[in-house]
């Protein structure tokens, strides 16, 4: 079943179309911001078995006052080991780092994370889920910065704090950061940071 799905954000918004079926996530979506300059941002994930990531294709655009349009893109694919590719392409004059970075550096990783998409939480809690009830994960992600497109990777902890039926509510943690994200049948409800639903399943 698709599901669409809208997350109003500080600054911007975000649209994505999603299904989840027994083991795999597949996306396509779109995402407006404003910082660190207004950009525009589509993106399709694809998953394979255990919610792991195969596939992230993402593109942002838009046009700097002072050196017009530029556009870039990346494309991560992950096989099941941990083991990935990076390709990445820009266009434009624009003051942020180039896109893309060390595949080698992304080893052990098994989901990416779209920096400021709501999204991509789904995969490592979908994964506790159905793997007999975890209720902690101690994560390495391959760590999408946006809107440069820059890859790195992240060390991220995900820990089930409350279950209600079908609302779950986890304490994620990285580096320097911590924040209680509320998700509903798998997909984010409320990261208050990130991006709060506003329709959805």
């Amino acid at each position: 079943m698709m599901r669409a799905v809208v997350w109003v954000k500080p600054e911007g918004a975000e649209i994505a179309e999603v299904r989840v079926t027994p083991g795999r996530l597949a996306a396509s979506g779109a995402a407006i911001g404003g910082d660190p300059l207004p950009y525009r941002l589509e993106y399709e994930l694809t998953t394979g078995d255990r919610y792991v990531t195969s596939r992230l294709l993402v593109e942002a655009y838009g046009t700097d006052p002072g050196t017009g349009p530029w556009r870039r893109s990346l494309e991560l694919l992950g096989r099941p080991e941990g083991e990935w590719t990076v390709g990445a392409r820009a266009e434009g004059h624009v003051a942020m780092p180039p896109p893309g970075g060390d595949a080698a550096a992304l080893r052990g990783a098994l989901d990416c994370d779209l920096g400021l998409s709501p999204l991509t939480n789904s995969m490592p809690l979908l994964r506790m889920l159905d793997g007999g009830g975890a209720d902690r994960a101690e994560l390495l992600m391959a760590w999408v910065s946006v809107p440069e497109l820059t890859v790195t990777p992240s060390r991220q902890t995900y820990e089930v704090v409350r279950r209600d039926g079908e609302v779950t509510v986890v304490r994620f943690s990285s580096p320097g950061f911590t924040e209680e994200i509320v998700f509903r049948d798998g997909l984010v409800l409320d990261y208050p940071s990130i991006g709060r639903m506003v329709t959805g399943p």
